[in-house]
């Protein structure tokens, strides 16, 4: 099975570069996975398609603000991105911009970096874009990371003189992807987080709950409908590519997750077990698979695989090529999945993490 048996055209004004104005009013695509059958309708009605005695299970992350600008002694900036940290592994990083075994950087405040002094004042420019040079005033303390190891595929081992999730929280800030080709604003900060966002640990967004409203939980809930919750911390596989041709050959990396008992003994007795996004539904059958409630997910999803405990799942529509897409379509069908996705682009649904989603049921 290869990689590329799993992509699609998408065209780049199909991609939702910004969440929508106000949280909940983005479209639902459901489709009916034993027939293909495909019905558009709204998220904030996402209640009509959930039956009482289901149980709708949630992830809790946190995402961390673990985008942090740096400087190195000569004045070139890099940024970097906070990887979870499993157990006693060392601190790693991704980084964007050539480093070196055993550089030094210092941590900039993210206001310096809008481009902002730390004093509030513009940077004079001429009427030109900021330099990519610059120094980090003394105001800012000296937080330092120092690169220990490169690891390859632009992942590194570093130390640093404080806690890197400490200096994330304090200096750093939203990681959006890659693909929105722009820096984070205030708004982001608020709505690149799910509403119910608690436990503090992931570099990325669990992004099928970003559309999900408190009005909405509420409506859900009085039909029925069981919430429960368990955390999956989104770690580094969200970012990195597959780099293998075939499927099989994709390595998956861990991330920690833990299930509450009082999921476990839900999910036992539920009519429907619905997933709110992929990280829910591969944290439940990493579960089902090993029968541990807590520890390090590394599951690979991809057609081929029989589901033991999703019965329906809410997701976003995904890249192609992407391991998510890959999990929607073991769940789905690829030819299903595929004429879902070609009805969104020609009705011109809004895709990936800010973007509109789907129930397949």
């Amino acid at each position: 099975m290869l990689v590329s048996d799993f992509t699609y055209d998408l065209p780049e004004e199909r991609i939702a570069k910004f969440p929508p104005r106000e949280r909940g009013t983005t479209r639902l695509l459901v489709l009916n996975r034993k027939t293909g059958a495909i019905k558009d309708s709204y998220y904030k009605d996402l209640a009509d398609f959930l039956n009482s005695g289901d149980v709708l299970i949630l992830n809790d992350t946190r995402v961390m603000q673990s985008r942090i600008f740096c400087v190195l002694p000569d004045g070139r900036r890099r940024e970097l991105v906070v990887l979870e940290k499993h157990g006693n592994e060392p601190e790693r990083v991704m980084y964007r911009g050539k480093l070196h075994d055993g550089d030094t950087l210092q941590v900039l405040d993210t206001d310096f970096t809008n481009p902002r002094a730390a004093s509030g004042r513009p940077v004079a420019t001429g009427g030109r874009r900021s330099s990519s040079r610059c120094r980090a005033p003394e105001s800012l303390g000296f937080s330092k990371i120092r690169i220990k190891h490169i690891l390859g595929n632009g992942i590194a081992e570093v130390e640093s003189s404080a806690p890197l999730a400490n200096l994330a929280e304090q200096y750093g800030t939203v990681p959006l992807p890659p693909y929105l080709h722009r820096n984070a604003t205030e708004d982001d900060k608020k709505r690149y987080q799910t509403v119910w966002a608690k436990n503090m640990g992931s570099a990325a967004a669990p992004t099928a709950s970003l559309n999900m409203t408190k009005e909405l939980l509420k409506k859900i809930e009085e039909k029925g409908v069981i919430i429960k919750y368990l955390t999956l911390h989104v770690g580094l596989g969200t970012f990195l590519p597959i780099r293998t041709d075939n499927i099989e050959d994709h390595q998956m990396h861990s991330e920690w997750y833990s299930i509450p008992e009082d999921t476990v003994k839900a999910i036992k007795s539920a009519n429907r077990v619905v997933a709110l996004g992929t990280t829910v539904a591969r944290t439940l059958e990493y579960y089902a698979k090993t029968g541990k409630t807590e520890g390090e997910d590394d599951i690979f999803i991809y057609p081929g695989y029989e589901f033991k405990i999703v019965d329906a799942l809410l997701t976003n529509f995904h890249a192609p090529k992407s391991t998510v897409l890959m999990l929607a379509s073991a769940f789905a069908g690829w030819d299903h999945l595929k004429n879902a996705y070609d009805h969104a682009i020609e009705q011109k649904y809004n895709f990936l993490s800010y973007g509109d989603s789907m129930f397949i049921c």
